[in-house]
């Protein structure tokens, strides 16, 4: 029997384990490929002061949504940093991190324990205190929080200096929750400039 045209989906012997992983790789592209041009999010002649304390406002919120991976990867590096003069709590915050990758972002199924199916949402209430909980056991409590602070501080500071006025999504992100309208608000990038 000749296959000719044909293009082979799966052999018979691929192991599940290889097929874990390039879904997890699949996962992890689509997952990045939300993040924005670093050189779009660093543009200096979109830097400026905005007007008023709501256009500020709106600029966050706005800037926000439009580089959330940008922004989360920015805090994440500058907690990662902190961490390098606690080594524990660099490898306990190493270790949930794949903890997380693997049971919450990379799952394509869901989580079933015990023969019954856990919520999404249980799910990351369980990870995120276990996360604050083994953080907090390596005593770099206060090393964390304020490497947090400094985290947020910086993104709030960029998304409200940030310009809103060349921030434009395709059909595909603006539906999925982007810079769209709901009744009785404004348009998604606010004219300030």
């Amino acid at each position: 029997m000749t296959t000719y045209g044909t293009i082979p989906t799966s052999s018979a012997g691929d192991s599940p384990s290889l097929e874990y992983v390039s879904r997890a790789k699949e996962r992890l592209r689509s997952g990045l490929a939300t993040r924005r041009p670093w050189k779009e999010m660093f543009n200096i002649r979109s830097i400026g002061l905005p007007i008023n304390f709501p256009d500020a406002v709106n600029r966050v919120k706005t800037n926000i949504s439009f580089f959330r991976m940008n922004y989360v990867i920015i805090v994440l590096l500058i907690l990662f940093l902190s961490l390098l003069w606690h080594p524990i709590s660099l490898i306990v915050f190493i270790v949930m991190m794949a903890v997380w990758l693997f049971l919450y972002f990379l799952r394509d199924e869901p989580l079933v324990v015990f023969h019954r199916t856990i919520d999404d949402r249980v799910v990351l209430i369980v990870l995120l205190i276990l996360t604050i909980v083994f953080l907090l056991l390596t005593h770099a409590t206060l090393n964390i929080l304020v490497s947090l602070l400094i985290g947020v501080a910086v993104v709030v500071l960029h998304a409200a200096f940030r310009k809103t006025d060349d921030l434009f999504l395709d059909e595909e992100a603006a539906s999925a929750g982007g810079l769209l309208t709901t009744p009785g608000t404004t348009a998604g990038p606010s004219s300030s400039s």
